[in-house]
């Protein structure tokens, strides 16, 4: 009786869950199964036919994901910039089209090559109020320097740029002379033992620029609310009235050439009479009238109303030299061309002995500065040491007491204070 029972239930788990009932082991350790271990392991086997569908479905759509992470990744290598605009919702980058992350997969990613491309590393410091570096902008009136290093690591060569925005500031400072020498040494054959030191001690006494230069210079009395030519005009003129005369006399002087018509046309249409009214009394004014009519005279027939634009042409112009036509280059061309030296820049540069050996005229002290001095300081020597020549510095009588070389100058250790007079008492 117990025998049939058992043959019966056999038979009938076998045509409900098919011939894996039974296992080898399973036989081995006992004949006979109950309808809770058959439906127990006809559960487990239909749990484990799930797993393994679930397992290759999920292998599946790892393989379709990382299709869609290469095709992103290729997108987002030509289009980074693009999409973290968007992201951010940047203004400026209004006008890219949105694109859809799902259709990233449609792009196929291009083809491997054999070397890798170097990795860009940049590193933008700015002076801002703004801590967030990732949004930094640089604006267009900043100026930027751009220093480059390269270096080898195993088989990729990596680029790095190290950008620093400087706000341009209205006064000198003698912090950013440091870093102007570092990032624009020059090797020079000969160089002042502490000119480095004393640059920065002429940099901290001109930085308020109250000297005359400062409000009476070429470039301030010019009329920049005139014409490209007529402007650069008056600045040539300018220059050719401050030879051997004071900034103020010359300031006088083109205030009433600016009233009376500062151009080429009126002052050929003006008679040497009138024009020797309106600059009296610069120096050497009635050599200065010849001057300036025969250079109006070949800038309006060689030149087409105004200036050369360069040091050649404009030394063959009649009263110009070596000075005025680097200065000239400077404020009317915005090009650094050379030093100008004036009396200014030579007594102080000997003084300093910023020249090799001592020079007797401008033009040998130009030759000399040039050959030593780092060329980004070319545009603000002439306007720093002439504000310092007419302040401290001066030709007769220098104030070496209030100098802050008066230590490290040759002719401030030599300078003796003037001792108070003090009256002796009669013994």
């Amino acid at each position: 009786m117990r025998f049939g029972r058992s043959v019966a239930y056999c038979l009938f788990n076998v045509h409900n869950f098919r011939i894996n009932i039974f296992s080898r082991a399973d036989m081995a350790s006992s004949k006979y199964f109950t309808r809770a271990q058959l439906q127990q392991r006809s559960d487990d086997d239909e749990t484990n036919g799930d797993s393994k569908r679930k397992t290759k479905a999920r292998v599946k759509v790892k393989e379709e994901n990382i299709s869609k992470v290469k095709a992103s990744e290729t997108i987002s290598g030509k289009l980074g910039c693009t999409m973290k605009s968007l992201a951010r919702g940047k203004q400026e980058f209004s006008h890219a089209p949105a694109l859809d992350l799902v259709d990233r997969a449609s792009v196929s990613s291009p083809t491997p090559t054999a070397r890798k491309r170097p990795r860009r590393h940049i590193k933008i410091e700015t002076e801002s109020d703004r801590t967030d570096a990732s949004d930094v902008c640089v604006s267009k009136n900043q100026n930027v320097k751009v220093k480059q290093e390269v270096s080898s690591v195993g088989d990729l060569d990596l680029l790095s740029l190290h950008i620093k925005a400087e706000k341009p500031n209205q006064e000198y400072s003698s912090d950013s002379v440091n870093n102007a020498i570092t990032d624009h040494e020059v090797k020079a054959e000969w160089q002042p033992p502490r000119w480095r030191e004393q640059l920065a001690n002429i940099i901290e006494m001109r930085k308020f620029r109250d000297a005359p230069v400062d409000s009476m210079g070429c470039d301030v009395i010019s009329d920049v609310l005139a014409s490209p030519k007529d402007y650069r005009y008056q600045v040539l003129v300018s220059l050719m009235l401050s030879s051997q005369t004071k900034d103020q006399v010359t300031s006088a002087a083109m205030f009433k050439l600016r009233e009376h018509g500062c151009t080429v046309s009126n002052i050929l249409a003006t008679s040497d009479a009138d024009l020797g009214s309106l600059i009296y009394p610069v120096g050497f004014w009635q050599k200065k009238i010849g001057y300036i009519k025969r250079t109006s005279e070949i800038l309006s027939a060689k030149y087409d109303g105004d200036i050369p634009n360069t040091i050649k042409d404009l030394c063959s112009l009649p009263g110009v030299g070596p000075k005025m036509a680097h200065l000239t280059m400077k404020c009317a061309w915005g090009s650094i061309t050379g030093i100008g030296v004036d009396t200014h820049v030579h007594r102080i540069s000997n003084r300093l002995n910023w020249v090799r050996k001592p020079t007797k005229d401008p033009e040998d002290t130009r030759k000399a500065l040039e050959d030593w001095l780092p060329r980004p300081y070319w545009s603000e020597i002439n306007h720093l040491l002439v504000g310092f020549g007419q302040q401290t510095c001066l030709p007769v009588g220098p104030k070496c007491s209030t100098c802050l070389n008066k230590t490290i100058c040759p002719v401030g250790l030599g300078h003796k204070a003037a001792s108070p007079n003090v009256k002796k008492e009669k013994k």
